[in-house]
């Protein structure tokens, strides 16, 4: 029977259990008891007449039932953090948060010197930043776990929510590089195909950036005989700093670098855009605050 005056405290405390994934780490958590936090659920499962969690030896599992309520309460939650935020936070920034989703490529060569700044001008707001796959990343948006999201396209793809709005920053381009000193190695790579007999250093097969790139391999009939493959753009430039063979990256992460030199061939590599993903309905002042000054992007 559907009810008008609602338990929050009921679903805060199944929040948390769903978070922590034990009774005793929430009682331990939330300076509770383990029976407190027992009885909290065991009284929500009778007011849903459902049950929300399988108890094993191992301890405890969501049913069916309760990952469908979890999807709610944490969208539910994620709305009163935010609009606490929007309460507390004031015009001058003497507090508040700044939660932003973006992968590590960008984070460490696009953007964090403007974290940096804005951490340097308002010292209380605390600043977190999170990395993550696109699906990973947009979850944790619809949850208002974070504020926005600065991510290379074309992540819209992937986006379902009519609230949230995308907006280009500027475009990058991908270029394959080697260690300066080694141009003369490489210097006669002058089309895609040269590059069949060439060692390289290239992303995880499966990743975005390198299915682009095998779109083109694919295309122009290159068979790579010798690479090696790894996640990250910070790793791909140890892997070419240690003379492991010809890299690829984005363009813009090397051309002020004195170390690596690009590789430019005459084949049309794959481009994008670096992009601002948020839901206006949810910022709060302080991320509003660093769109607009550090990222040059009103908010109406």
């Amino acid at each position: 029977m559907l009810k008008n005056n609602i338990n929050l405290n009921l679903y805060k405390v199944f929040y948390e259990v769903s978070k922590y994934g034990s009774f005793s780490k929430t009682a331990e958590l939330t300076y509770s008891t383990q029976s407190a936090v027992s009885k909290s659920i065991k009284k929500l499962e009778e007011e849903l007449e459902t049950k929300l969690f399988y108890r094993n030896p191992h301890g405890i599992e969501l049913t069916k039932e309760g990952k469908e309520l979890l999807f709610y309460v944490e969208k539910a939650y994620g709305n009163l953090i935010t609009a606490e935020r929007i309460m507390l936070e004031n015009e001058n920034l003497e507090r508040g948060k700044l939660n932003i989703g973006l992968p590590s490529y960008i984070s460490s060569f696009f953007f964090f010197d403007k974290v940096i700044d804005f951490y340097n001008k308002y010292p209380n707001i605390e600043i977190t930043l999170m990395n993550g796959s696109r699906e990973y990343l947009l979850g944790l948006l619809d949850k208002h776990q974070i504020d926005f999201i600065i991510y290379s396209s074309p992540i819209g793809e992937n986006i379902v929510n009519k609230d949230l709005e995308m907006v280009k920053l500027y475009p990058i381009e991908y270029t394959f590089f080697c260690k300066k000193d080694k141009y003369e190695k490489y210097k006669n790579i002058k089309t895609i195909k040269d590059l069949e007999n060439v060692p390289l250093v290239l992303p995880v097969p499966g990743t975005n950036h390198r299915k682009y790139l095998d779109e083109v391999l694919i295309k122009n009939e290159v068979k790579i005989k010798r690479s090696i493959n790894i996640h990250t753009s910070e790793g791909i430039l140890t892997g070419v700093k240690n003379d492991l063979g010809v890299g690829y990256i984005i363009k813009d992460i090397i051309k002020n670098n004195d170390e690596f030199m690009c590789i430019d061939i005459d084949t049309k590599l794959h481009e994008e855009y670096i992009v601002i993903i948020y839901n206006k309905k949810f910022l709060s002042k302080a991320p509003i605050k660093f769109i607009e000054d550090y990222i040059k992007l009103e908010i109406k």
